[in-house]
């Protein structure tokens, strides 16, 4: 986004955003607003590479004694899609480099576009169960809608991508 886009953004998200009770609550908010987003999607990227790192490394995690195997073997027999392996594959590299590049703001709308299709797989594949306790699908839909927010939302300020000046 260019500087001229985000002033516009800026102007009409004040126009139409309600009036504050405390007004000089206005300043603070501005000011840790691309921080606060910083600090999410480095958080998100933790978050996601703890899901990822026991799957490049072949360690245990939660119940799974073997990760890589499950996500190949939920692939194949709950999703049905042709290349298992391949695509399990494929979902280690997202939550382990994409986790990486999302943290890091780094061609960050890409990989939290794929993310967010992944996350809605796994939705797919816990569905009907809710509850994340009970092997349900509530942790899944909130990254996917926490990834979908920032694939549409970008890297922001304090990124690799901001540095570099490109993104997708």
């Amino acid at each position: 986004m260019d500087l001229d886009t985000q002033e516009l953004d800026t102007r009409n998200a004040d126009a139409t955003a309600p009036k504050l009770i405390i007004p000089q609550l206005g300043r603070l908010y501005r000011l840790f607003d691309p921080v606060s987003y910083a600090v999410l999607r480095l958080g998100f990227g933790i978050v996601l590479l703890t899901h990822g790192l026991p799957k490049v490394l072949g360690h245990s995690h939660g119940s799974m004694d073997n990760p890589l195997a499950s996500s190949m073997r939920l692939i194949d027999s709950r999703l049905h899609l042709p290349a298992a392996e391949m695509l399990a594959y494929f979902v280690t590299f997202l939550e382990s480099g994409g986790a990486l590049c999302i943290a890091l703001g780094f061609m960050t709308r890409i990989f939290a576009a794929m993310i967010t299709f992944e996350m809605i797989g796994i939705c797919f594949v816990l569905a009907p169960a809710w509850v994340w306790l009970d092997k349900g699908m509530e942790y899944p839909v909130l990254m996917g809608l926490l990834a979908l927010h920032i694939a549409f939302t970008g890297a922001g300020r304090y990124s690799i991508d901001k540095a570099i000046g490109k993104e997708i």
